[in-house]
């Protein structure tokens, strides 16, 4: 069935706050009420169409009106409509990772597949990152909590965010949108649909959109070679066509073809507390090199070198849809391309040493076919579906990672444990190694690797509903899946790890104990070879293999006591493939599990993730069913948890054995007698702690903050509430009004928990006011986002080489007095705000 036969009265399964085109969307669908009814609202999250209150699902789906009201053009922005929802960038915004009930992958690790899935238009994406761009023009975006086993492409742990764009039309119709706002902010949009050569079976739709805004940053670039003075700026376009052929009433074919550019400069980190390193920073600088003292939301970055961003992503899909006797058949074919490449200035200040560069040689590509063919049907008894699912996923990553021309210096200050070096040697690194200065950490050398993966998978799954009586029914949901990954590695050091080499030898060994004493030469020589700098990584190819053949599904059963009461309880399985850490480690003897060193690990694999997640549902529609009160309780256990976090020098995965998430989700939509007034609200408690073990692998315990405490970027509580309100203006004219706003409590934003890094709870708002004529021909907005500025940290980690942490001597207290680590920050959106013209034919 065509998706425009089913949109009419999308809304939220869970409702949340800012569902505010529900009632002219539910008063579509019920045109002879004059005060639209909860349901009158489908949605589909079972791949097939059901009432929302019918629904045994923690499922929100957001209809196209609201998604304008509220200015969301890709994930990050629905984070303020959904509870529960966290999304946050880091490196770039390819490194976007979304987060349900605080659960989601952390890191910027390409090799880790996605705890909380994203679908465009039936087809499956390989990372978050693709949902962060222009979307274009949405029927609606459904957000489905908890793990999602059976449905959806591959399996996903945590969710999926399921976005299904409008599709052509046959009546014809044009759409025009020009925006300009603070930050030189400017975009133009346009679309197009209609019949095709006067058809009554082919139709098409083509979309164009081009957006760019100055940086939210302003940045000091010291010496350079960078000249840019600002971060976090955008420009990007993206083209959108599609052609809808409806060769008769059993038959629908929709191809889509799409590409999206986005070259940007993106993302500078700020200080948000500078450590004594800062002096020694100052001297090679010949000036304040970072923020001292730290002063985060003057949105200032310190960065000799610039962060260029270009992601480009493209793909084709073609979904077919038939209806035959026996049932209806589904296939969806896609083949899509997405890549990121991306500079950095690694120690973000003016300081030259460590950094990224965009040349061809720093980036991640993604090339992906997939093919789903489901098959469903219905009886008076049962409705039922099964289907196969394929995918052969390649992914090209090329890194690198460059010494800055002070990299040499600054290394030599910090192991002579002064920032004025000691009787006056101008380079201590030269004097341990008995090299000429500057010779040892040439600027421009540094590692270069390359990562090639294969991904393929295969999967059949079932999803059937027994109705058992009239209000009692059972669904079971089972799917097996096969994921084979195979990794070939490269690695090189483009000067061959000349400093360590030396180092490593017994002459450099020798001389370097004569001269910081035996008991700090193993701590000197480790950082002479860190994982760039250490000759035997240089020239080493290793190939990896892993398979995981696993099920995963449900089983719920619901009941309606009445017309007004519904409830549910329901058992997931979910589980996220297994896969390889795509960057350099060591150890002391190449086991995960040793301690500090310099031997390089070979098995960089880690397993899968897996979830046993249970639910109990109570929904309510009542008051002649205008309001709709919902609550879910939740508890899931989660098993070798796959946690990516950065260890100072690399990116290291670690299992963790057991995560739990437990709470309750409530939400309330009220469809006022006040004629186009409506008010809706969601509320999210989520307890997600680590369990009480020690962190395995974990030899130097950087993780020892972790046991019982709650996850990183997991606030225990979030709340959205939104106010809708429509009403004419005189006989020809219209206002609407909408008001929207999410709290999050206090969390900790870092993956190893160190107290610096704790967001205080926030509240964000955003508003928008809208004046147009009442067939909608044209419509003037004025709009806010963040609209009280609210300052708040996206992510906080340790800078580069700049102090040690607060760990105390047993490793697992942290001890305020002993932290001299530098914290850096990716900063929130700031205040946005500006003027809309959209215009329709």
């Amino acid at each position: 069935m065509r998706f425009t036969q089913v949109l009419c009265g999308t809304a939220s399964a869970v409702v949340l706050a800012g569902l505010t085109p529900l009632a002219a969307q539910a008063q579509t669908a019920a045109q002879d009420t004059e005060i639209p009814t909860v349901d009158s609202i489908v949605v589909t999250a079972q791949k097939r169409e059901q009432n929302l209150q019918d629904v045994p699902v923690v499922v929100t789906a957001v209809g196209a009106k609201l998604l304008q009201d509220t200015g969301v053009k890709d994930i990050k922005d629905l984070t303020i409509l959904t509870p529960g929802l966290t999304v946050t960038s880091t490196t770039s915004e390819a490194s976007t990772t979304a987060r349900i009930r605080g659960v989601g992958t952390v890191g910027d690790n390409p090799g880790l597949e996605s705890s909380v899935g994203v679908v465009i238009d039936g087809v499956y994406r390989p990372r978050n990152g693709v949902g962060f761009g222009d979307l274009g023009q949405m029927e609606r975006i459904e957000v489905l909590k908890g793990p999602q086993g059976t449905l959806f492409g591959k399996s996903t742990s945590a969710g999926v965010i399921n976005i299904v764009t409008k599709e052509p039309e046959f009546g014809f119709g044009a759409e025009a949108e020009a925006t300009i706002g603070n930050f030189n902010a400017h975009g133009l949009a346009g679309s197009v649909t209609g019949p095709l050569f006067g058809s009554e079976t082919l139709a098409a739709r083509l979309y164009v959109a081009a957006r760019e805004r100055d940086g939210y940053n302003d940045v000091i670039n010291g010496k350079g070679p960078t000249d840019r003075d600002e971060d976090a700026d955008q420009g990007f376009y993206t083209v959108r066509g599609q052609l809808l052929f409806v060769p008769d009433d059993k038959a629908t074919f929709r191809l889509i073809g799409d590409y999206s550019k986005r070259d940007e400069n993106c993302c500078g980190a700020v200080q948000i507390r500078t450590g004594p390193t800062a002096a020694i920073l100052g001297l090679l600088n010949g000036g304040p090199a970072l923020a001292s003292p730290a002063d985060p939301h003057a949105r200032v970055a310190y960065s000799n070198r610039g962060a260029p961003s270009s992601i480009e992503d493209k793909g084709v899909s073609l979904q077919g849809v038939i209806d035959t006797d026996f049932g209806e058949i589904t296939s969806i074919s896609a083949i899509r391309n997405w890549r990121t490449d991306n500079g950095q200035d690694s120690d973000f200040t003016t300081a030259d040493l460590a950094y990224r560069v965009k040349d061809r040689t720093n980036y991640a590509e993604f090339t992906t076919f997939s093919q789903e063919l489901r098959l469903a049907g219905r009886t008076e008894k049962f409705d039922w579906l099964v289907g196969a699912f394929l995918a052969d996923e390649r992914l090209d990553n090329k890194a690198n990672f460059l010494y800055g021309n002070n990299y040499e210096q600054y290394l030599g200050r910090l192991l002579s444990r002064s920032a004025a070096n000691p009787a006056g040697i101008a380079n201590f690194i030269a004097l341990l190694l008995n090299r000429a200065p500057n010779t040892s950490f040439v600027g421009g050398q540094g590692l270069h690797d390359q990562y090639k993966q294969r991904a393929t998978t295969v999967a059949g799954f079932t999803n059937n509903t027994w109705h058992v009586t009239d209000a009692f029914d059972i669904t079971a949901g089972l799917r097996y899946s096969i994921d084979e990954k195979t990794l070939h590695t490269f690695q090189t050091t483009s000067d061959g790890g000349v400093a360590c080499g030396t180092a490593l030898s017994p002459a450099g060994q020798a001389r370097i104990a004569g001269i910081v004493g035996p008991a700090n030469a193993g701590t000197v020589i480790g950082n002479l070879c860190l994982p760039w700098a250490n000759p035997l990584f240089n020239g080493r190819g290793t190939t990896q293999k892993r398979s995981d053949k696993e099920w995963s599904g449900t089983i719920k059963a619901s009941y309606r006591f009445s017309p007004e009461v519904f409830s549910y309880a329901s058992y997931a399985r979910g589980y996220k493939g297994g896969g390889f850490n795509l960057d350099r480690t060591q150890s002391s003897n190449g086991l995960p599990s040793g301690a500090p060193g310099i031997v390089p690990i070979l098995d960089t694999s880690f397993p899968a993730e897996f979830v046993d997640s249970y639910e109990l549902g109570l929904k309510n529609t009542l008051f002649n069913r205008t309001i709709l009160f919902n609550v879910t309780g939740f508890y899931q256990k989660f098993s070798d948890f796959q946690l990516n976090t950065f260890l100072g020098t690399s990116f290291a995965v670690r299992s963790v054995p057991e995560v739990t998430s437990k709470g309750v989700d409530v939400d309330f939509l009220w469809f006022t007698p006040v004629h186009g007034l409506s008010i809706q609200s969601g509320l999210s408690y989520a307890k997600t702690t680590y369990g009480d073990d020690k962190i395995p692998n974990d030899p130097t315990n950087a993780l020892a903050l972790l046991p019982g405490s709650q996850m990183s970027l997991a606030p225990k509580w979030s709340g959205t509430a939104s106010l809708t309100y429509e009403r004419p203006v005189g006989e020809s004219l219209k206002a609407r009004f909408n008001v929207g706003a999410k709290y999050s409590s206090d969390y900790n934003t870092g993956s190893d928990l160190f107290p610096p890094k704790v967001q205080k709870d926030y509240t964000l708002v955003n508003a928008r006011i809208a004046l147009g004529s009442q067939d909608d021909k044209w419509t003037v907005e004025l709009w806010g986002q963040n609209v009280f500025n609210e300052k708040y940290e996206q992510v906080a980690f340790n800078a580069f080489l700049q102090g040690s942490s607060g760990l105390s001597a047993t490793n697992a207290t942290y001890v305020p007095a002993n932290d001299t680590i530098t914290y850096d920050a990716f900063l929130g959106a700031p205040r946005t705000y500006g003027l809309t013209l959209r215009a329709k034919y």
